[in-house]
């Protein structure tokens, strides 16, 4: 959960799509198969200073603008025993013989024809 910014109180609609930008509040139509493309409308004022660089900015259930502090990197993985284990140096290859070519043999055999 992060910290709220602005107390708005905007009723949200299941049918848009809220977002931060530039300080406001837009909102854009949803897309849906067969319709055209919706043209995104600003909703609010917020006149918020926005730090793009640390947080992430939106809009939160209650309709209030709120920030979360960015995950840089992702989370961090733990390591497995098999990638901390050392690796071992592969034998060399003893080139392989040559073979000989021979023809293939022949599938099914017997007369062509009926089956007795």
């Amino acid at each position: 959960m992060g910290e709220k910014i602005a107390k708005l109180g905007i009723k949200r609609d299941n049918d848009l799509m809220y977002y931060i930008k530039t300080g406001d509040v837009w909102a854009t139509p949803r897309k849906k198969p067969g319709q055209p493309k919706g043209k995104a409308a600003k909703v609010a004022p917020a006149g918020i200073e926005m730090d793009y660089s640390k947080y992430l900015y939106y809009l939160d259930g209650d309709g209030d603008v709120a920030r979360k502090e960015r995950q840089v990197g992702g989370s961090k993985r733990k390591k497995s025993a098999k990638a901390a284990a050392p690796k071992k140096a592969k034998a060399a290859k003893k080139p392989a013989a040559k073979k000989t070519a021979k023809k293939p043999a022949k599938k099914g055999g017997g007369k062509k024809g009926k089956r007795k």
